[in-house]
């Protein structure tokens, strides 16, 4: 691939004495700093396309911070509901977990008794099937079934034990929710009290992403509204969610109002924890400048665009950005309508960019 970066030679050579660059064009003077002179066979084979910075007319925008938590309505604890000793865990930190699945089990006298008294209530009632005592008989069952309800037995186990009138040795823990073990405090063989915390589950499916309103934005925020999210792990990427709740205080350090946001997760990238920085549609329009979202480049730690400065050259030039959307970028700062910039064949550029800093 020919790619050429003019400059003198010597000093003692003129362009009247036949110094000619690559693509047939004399070379009298070095190209400014940040600039990439290409040969249009260069172009061709390096795919560089290029595109015109436009105004176009997008929703006005409320930008807010936060941070993505769980949604409450997705938690769930699992206690021990009676004394005993944990005798088999099933689960542990970070393993998923279906609602219902059996996650640790325990020993435990009271529901070895429970389960007894049961058992024993059954036989009764079928000795006296058919006489006076049988609608007590009946009661007492009831009443020990009940008992075993709060365990977190279902009438089907319960109907089970009274058909096979055989008791079990544990009693499982199961899992109230389905989602992903986020806290475990359970171990194998140690005495737990009723009412211990064994497991903390999370559904990370859908998260809550909790911001700071300012006071002065707070006249043209209203919930239903749509959100649009960034995190710092995934640069430029969008995350997008509705407004669900404006809180009713203020805060009087901060001047800001509480406001939650809920955020599809389905595939599970968001973290609780991670930092947000969300963007509000408001029904008010404003008028910006954007460019193919390809456009827009990282080079040594820098945001830019390789705007055509000629048939075949190209400058670096910085930008600021704001949104992203729909494959366009917004440009706050350092492009003009208008200019063109370089939407593929980027990597070409870079390069050749590059080899000239080092060289320089």
């Amino acid at each position: 691939m020919t790619i050429f970066l003019a400059g003198l030679a010597g000093g003692c050579r003129r362009a009247s004495e036949g110094t000619f660059g690559e693509a047939g064009l004399p070379v009298t003077e070095s190209p400014p700093a940040g600039t990439v002179i290409l040969t249009p066979e260069s172009i061709a084979a390096g795919g560089i396309a290029v595109a015109s910075s436009r105004m176009i007319n997008v929703a006005g925008l409320v930008r807010a911070l936060g941070e993505i938590e769980f949604d409450a309505r997705r938690l769930a604890i699992v206690t021990a509901r009676t004394e005993g000793r944990l005798e088999r865990i099933g689960a542990y930190l970070g393993d998923p977990a279906a609602a219902g699945q059996i996650l640790a089990e325990i020993f435990s006298q009271d529901y070895l008794a429970l389960q007894a008294e049961v058992i024993q209530s059954s036989r009764q009632l079928e000795r006296v099937r058919g006489d006076k005592d049988e609608p007590g008989a009946l009661a007492m069952l009831g009443a020990a079934r009940k008992k075993l309800i709060p365990l977190g037995l279902t009438d089907a186990e319960i109907d089970a034990l009274v058909a096979e009138k055989s008791v079990r040795p544990f009693l499982p823990v199961r899992a109230a929710i389905a989602g992903v073990i986020i806290e475990s405090n359970a171990i194998a063989g140690s005495h737990v009290a009723s009412g211990a915390s064994l497991f903390k589950i999370a559904d990370p499916s859908i998260l809550w992403a909790c911001i700071n309103i300012y006071e002065k934005d707070l006249a043209v925020i209203r919930p239903g509204m749509k959100a649009v999210l960034h995190t710092q792990a995934y640069r430029g990427e969008e995350f997008r969610g509705r407004l669900v709740l404006v809180g009713e205080t203020m805060d009087a350090k901060t001047r800001t109002v509480e406001g939650r946001i809920e955020v599809p997760n389905p595939t599970r990238r968001l973290k609780p924890g991670m930092y947000i920085e969300a963007s509000l549609e408001t029904p008010e329009e404003r008028r910006v400048l954007v460019v193919p979202e390809s456009a827009v480049q990282e080079f040594q730690a820098r945001t830019v665009v390789f705007v055509q400065a000629g048939p075949t050259s190209f400058v670096l030039r910085p930008v600021e950005t704001g949104e992203h959307t729909g494959g366009i970028v917004e440009i706050a700062q350092g492009l003009k309508e208008g200019e063109k910039v370089v939407t593929s064949g980027s990597f070409l550029i870079k390069s050749e960019m590059l080899k000239k800093s080092l060289g320089d």
